[in-house]
């Protein structure tokens, strides 16, 4: 091959000499054909080969078509001209094949994974992730933006149809609002701080779930600016009173209503190690009882209170029971009411003791007065882009109420959602559920494979996978995390097989291993396969820093910002300490007696610090 690109570029060079003639232009396209022949048969042998072959035989079918008609050879260039094109475009064909079929992909993969350690690299992030991805798609996921022109389009934040969950470098990790996340690190590593984030960036309404009243402190006010914020805190944690209530009982005159909110308040009822065989009979046995004993009080006008004394002596309610479902219009409440009021003692002990801890926070006056008489209006909410934090303590007495509340906001959510012409809700409702197996045990095995395409969007936050199938099952938890589009895993994880699970994800990179004699030199090199991020540095990342699996594309290393750390949360919280000064200043002044403070030097020393702050 040397001495072919040799004589391609002598020729060259006897071509350009004798460029005027016409004999010297077909000799610089003799030496360019050599030259191309040298490159082709140098990266490939076969394949090069033939290309060079295809493409000699173009150029002297141009040759033969260039001599008088008068030679014989002249009247075969145009065979020597179709020949030619096959012979090149065959090996085209094949290169191609070769490169789009599976064994191309995947070896196009593993070079590519060589690359970059088997992390994403930035045009990957760039191409899936990122703040240009999520905005190709701002039409569908708000359709009210198609009213707008493109310039007007071009000024809408991505907020409004994307969060940022993490950066990457100088990318950003988005998530768009049809996608579900799922936060999983222990405690005290920053999943509440990273998740009141994703409530500042919701554009709707925002229902909001924690333990604790940290979100409340972080987001409440700038959500108050966007619209109405409420408290539904059954578990009168911190002393914050509720300033909405809900009755488990609004909606349960219609059947399919009664059987959801029964549903919701038997899956809240805290039962660790209990699933399968025996437990699931009697949870649905549960289920109708429950289902009809709610339809009947809602009919009848009662309270829940009535129906926990009816579950308590069933004898006792046997009659009017029975009664009050005569006016229902689906015979089949009557029917499983008197299938439980009938049966024998032990069977129906066993549904009471099913039925009775999704009641328990009847017996807490805190949970009851949160759910005396009234109707959540859903629609109102969603409207008026309102927020509202749910507060539940661990202990499981008042999950069953938290549970039923969510369900029936999520529920009628999706059915407002089939109304809209798009079929999504525009804004989007934001389902932020801290600690969402402890206090809000939703179906969300079910919700996170359904919601998304309604712009319902889902962030969870969860402890560690075991305490996921804790609640939700083996294969719900397995559902949960499978229905996820971005999977934060935060340090802190000590699970062997949590860990041995995000290394399987996070998959494996090629090694080089160089090997040395006796006198340190090294001799060779070999390649080992190792996983991407080890069990051990997946559990020691440091604060700040979370593995970040997205869908369609490799796992990459970002850091989360926290809220409190946000340019927007730190100035309405300077913000609401200069009206606090102020107040203060104000009280001071006329306080009594006068000359025992100096209200203006403490004033200034408060204004002096937030200013330094």
């Amino acid at each position: 091959m040397p001495k072919c690109a040799l004589a391609g570029v002598i020729l060259v060079l006897v071509g350009i000499a004798s460029r005027h003639s016409a004999a010297g232009r077909w000799v610089l396209l003799a030496g360019v054909l050599a030259m191309v022949t040298a490159v082709l048969v140098g990266w490939r042998l076969v394949y090069g080969s033939m290309l060079a072959a295809g493409l000699w035989m173009v150029g002297l079918s141009g040759l033969l078509g260039w001599l008088p008609a008068k030679i014989g050879a002249h009247r075969y260039w145009p065979l020597l001209l179709v020949v030619g094109l096959l012979i090149f475009v065959w090996p085209v064909l094949a290169l191609r094949q070769r490169q789009t079929g599976s064994r191309g992909v995947v070896r196009r993969w593993s070079r590519r994974s060589r690359r970059n350690d088997g992390v994403a690299s930035r045009l990957q992030i760039l191409r899936t992730v990122s703040r240009f991805a999520v905005r190709r798609r701002a039409v569908v996921l708000r359709p009210s933006l198609a009213q707008l022109s493109w310039w007007q389009r071009l000024r809408t934040p991505t907020t409004a149809v994307a969060t940022r969950l993490a950066r990457v470098g100088l990318f950003g990790v988005w998530s768009p609002i049809e996608d579900v996340t799922l936060r999983i690190g222990g405690p005290r590593t920053g999943k509440t701080g990273e998740l009141a984030g994703r409530i500042l960036d919701a554009q709707g309404a925002v229902i909001a779930t924690s333990t604790r009243t940290d979100l409340i402190e972080l987001t409440s006010s700038l959500r108050a600016e966007l619209g109405p914020v409420g408290v539904f805190n059954p578990s009168g944690l911190a002393g914050l009173p509720s300033t909405i209530t809900f009755d488990p009982l609004s909606g349960c005159r219609k059947p399919k209503t009664a059987t959801e909110r029964a549903a919701d308040l038997l899956a809240g009822v805290n039962t660790p190690g209990q699933s399968g065989g025996d437990r699931d009979y009697w949870v649905g046995q549960a289920r109708r009882v429950l289902a009809a004993l709610l339809h009947a009080a809602a009919l009848g006008g009662l309270s829940m209170r009535d129906v926990l004394v009816w579950v308590a002596d069933p004898d006792a309610a046997s009659g009017e029971v029975q009664r009050l479902l005569r006016r229902s219009s689906e015979p089949a409440y009557e029917a499983d009411a008197l299938q439980f009021l009938t049966t024998n003692e032990r069977t129906r002990s066993s549904i009471c003791a099913t039925v009775m801890p999704a009641l328990g926070w009847l017996t807490d006056p805190t949970a009851a007065a949160a759910a005396r008489a009234g109707d959540f209006d859903v629609a109102r909410l969603l409207a008026e882009r309102g927020t509202v934090y749910m507060l539940g303590a661990e202990d499981a007495q008042t999950a069953p109420l938290v549970t039923a509340l969510t369900g029936h906001i999520a529920r009628e959510a999706r059915r407002l959602s089939a109304e809209q012409p798009s079929g999504r809700l525009d804004p989007p409702l934001t389902l932020a559920l801290d600690e969402a197996a402890l206090i809000c045990p939703v179906p969300l095995d079910q919700w996170t494979a359904d919601m998304g395409g309604r712009n319902i969007t889902i962030h969870i936050a969860a402890q560690s996978r075991a305490q996921l199938r804790q609640r939700f099952g083996d294969a719900g938890a397995a559902a949960i995390v499978n229905n996820t589009a971005t999977l934060l895993v935060f340090g802190g994880t000590r699970d062997p097989d949590d860990l041995a699970a995000y290394a399987t994800l996070a998959g494996e990179r090629d090694e080089d291993v160089p090997t040395f004699d006796h006198t340190r030199g090294q001799t060779s090199t070999t390649i080992r396969r190792v996983p991407v991020l080890s069990a051990a540095q997946i559990a020691q990342l440091p604060a700040g820093r979370v593995m970040v699996v997205s869908r369609g594309m490799p796992v990459t290393i970002g850091r989360v910002q926290m809220a409190w750390r946000r340019r927007d949360v730190r100035q309405a919280a300077r913000r609401a300490a200069r009206v606090e000064v102020v107040d203060w200043a104000d009280t001071t002044q006329t306080a009594e007696p006068a000359g025992l403070v100096d209200p203006v030097g403490q004033v200034a020393g408060a204004l002096t610090a937030i200013t330094a702050d």
